[in-house]
């Protein structure tokens, strides 16, 4: 029983990656099925869950910053910090007096049974740690925590997180020290979540972890590919995306299974971080340009016109003009559908951090809109050569554009594509289903219209 929270007003916000989203969906769930009620942010509440971040410098300054908002909003309220900022700054969390409970990344399952610990006691003898209990060491940790889903948390699509932990220590990188070693989820219980969110009407699985190539590895269990062919049988489910992979994951035996999986989406976002050869070595990546662009050869061979997404890194330590200029050609080659650019950010705790040449912002800055703008005139290169073909929509949510309602939706490539209110195209856009559509135009550079 759940008598200390039930009827206690909940608002939840989440920053980071598609991992924290999953968990913050089943977070939410826990609390619901306790009792809480959920309000949006911006409103009163009488307990706030920020679901943290510690990727970037930057994100560790908006998980403080949306802590500290929501103290400042009810100063009565019990503000939660969660996730990867409580576990690589727990010193300081405990310190910071906006911040009422802490719990780390292993413990996100039981917040329910947590929080009602909290208001078990009285006021003034409430510990933000509960004794220790709301934190573990993550890093020293063989368990998978037990998670799932239970409602859809969108119309049509849903995150499943199928593993966390990773082994790589990239050199910039503090998410090991946040999530821990690698650690895979039973892929049967993979599989029920996901029979049991399409029986409640999900069209779209997201295959989602901190590593997910690694997804099998530390317990000899099957690997990715078996993963997605066992979801390949499930009905209901008509697509399947795949999260973030590394480039080392696109083998000739991998690629050919996972050709012949029909749900599977050709879309994926490959790592890549740079694309010179000496600042990869100084990350500590484990590949080189050359096998990137291989990988990329083997996609664009076995798929047809797959999306190809990426990360960049722009800045890193020494990186010299030639580096750079090495790094951007590289780019320019593969021709990306979409590349999120970042500027690095020296992590308190990492390598990268401690080695010499660091760049100054403006360097940084400069570099990075050469890339944006790069990127941005390839996506739209990518979109527009689909104008006038016949394309598969999952149709999504109603959203207004310039003052004119459109319904949303995307390609199997995850290519947005919009129909205006009023138009026989809109009125056959029926929210979560698929339908064959023939995109006439751009509306504006991200999004097709039809």
């Amino acid at each position: 029983m759940f008598n200390n929270i039930k009827g206690l007003k909940v608002a939840m916000h989440n920053l980071g990656c598609k991992v924290n989203s999953y968990e913050m969906d089943v977070m939410s769930q826990k609390l619901v099925d306790a009792g809480c009620i959920m309000v949006p942010f911006h409103e009163k509440a009488d307990v706030y869950v920020i679901n943290t971040c510690t990727v970037t410098n930057i994100a560790d300054r908006k998980s403080r910053q949306m802590l500290h908002r929501s103290k400042k909003e009810n100063p009565e309220a019990v503000v939660i910090a969660v996730g990867c900022y409580v576990e690589t700054g727990l010193e300081g969390v405990k310190k910071d007096e906006c911040i009422d409970l802490v719990i780390g990344n292993n413990k996100k399952s039981e917040i329910a049974d947590i929080l009602e610990e909290f208001f078990s006691v009285r006021e003034d003898q409430r510990d933000k740690t509960l004794g220790g209990t709301t934190i573990i060491d993550i890093n020293h940790t063989n368990e998978y925590e037990s998670m799932r889903l239970t409602e859809l948390p969108e119309h049509t699509r849903a995150y499943i997180k199928v593993q966390d932990g990773c082994n790589q220590f990239c050199t910039y990188c503090l998410i090991p020290y946040a999530r821990g070693r690698i650690r895979s989820r039973d892929m049967g219980d993979v599989l029920a979540e996901i029979k049991e969110l399409s029986a409640k009407g999900c069209k779209e699985v997201v295959i989602t972890g901190i590593h997910v190539g690694s997804y099998g590895m530390d317990n000899g269990g099957p690997n990715l590919v078996e993963l997605l062919e066992e979801i390949d049988k499930i009905p209901g489910i008509e697509r399947i995306r795949m999260g973030s992979i590394e480039p080392r994951f696109i083998t000739p035996e991998n690629v050919e299974r996972m050709a012949a999986i029909k749900k599977l989406c050709p879309h994926f976002h490959l790592s890549l971080q740079s694309g010179c050869n000496s600042v990869l070595k100084r990350m500590n990546r484990h590949y080189t340009a050359q096998e990137y662009m291989a990988s990329v050869a083997l996609l664009r061979k076995s798929f047809d016109r797959p999306a190809i997404t990426t990360d960049v890194i722009v800045g890193f330590p020494g990186e010299t003009p030639e580096e750079f200029e090495e790094c951007r050609k590289f780019v320019e080659d593969v021709a990306f559908y979409e590349m999120h650019v970042f500027k690095y950010s020296p992590r308190k705790g990492t390598v990268a951090a401690g080695m010499p040449d660091q760049l100054t912002d403006r360097q940084k800055s400069e570099r990075s809109d050469v890339l944006i703008d790069l990127t941005e005139k390839d996506s739209v290169c990518y979109r527009e050569a689909f104008i006038g073909e016949e394309l598969s929509v999952l149709w999504e949510d109603e959203e207004t554009i310039d003052g004119r309602k459109y319904m949303i939706g995307h390609t199997d490539r995850y290519v947005r594509v919009a129909a205006a209110k009023g138009s026989k195209e809109y009125e056959n856009a029926v929210s979560g289903h698929i339908s064959v559509v023939r995109p006439s135009a751009l509306l504006r550079p991200d999004t097709l219209l039809i």
